[in-house]
């Protein structure tokens, strides 16, 4: 013989209110190593999708906005000036001058950095942000 667990309602059952601090103890009980939800949702009492509004709620970290995070600023790609004589192919002799490589940085956001070399081909750079961004 099986026995069953009966809950007997004898009023009309109004919403419960639960206090900050037993929200924040059963939310802390799920994230203890081992919890499972749906064990202490049934000891509390609740549904399980609760704990999961309450654990949202409760552990939302929010990014801290910045003034630079949602201001858009315009970009200007333009052709750089060419050198006069030809680069010869193969590695540069002692005699000849390095050109200085310049790094360019584009903030995405969210953390998010792209650094390119400033003689980058804009097609290609076009095609990278396009994925990057999840526009193709």
């Amino acid at each position: 013989m099986t026995k069953h667990q009966i809950e007997v309602i004898t009023s009309v059952e109004r919403r419960r209110r639960w206090s900050q601090e037993d929200k924040e103890r059963l939310v802390a009980a799920c994230l203890e190593p081992g919890a499972v939800l749906s064990e202490i949702a049934r000891a509390a009492g609740i549904h399980v999708s609760q704990l999961f509004r309450w654990r949202k709620e409760l552990c939302q970290i929010e990014e801290p906005r910045t003034e630079t995070a949602s201001t858009l600023v315009p970009v200007v790609v333009s052709e750089a000036a060419l050198p006069a004589s030809p680069i010869p192919s193969g590695p540069p002799t002692p005699s000849q001058s390095r050109r200085k490589r310049s790094d360019v940085t584009i903030e995405l956001g969210r953390d998010r950095r792209i650094r390119v070399d400033s003689d980058i081909d804009t097609d290609a750079l076009g095609r990278i942000l396009d994925v990057v961004l999840g526009r193709r």
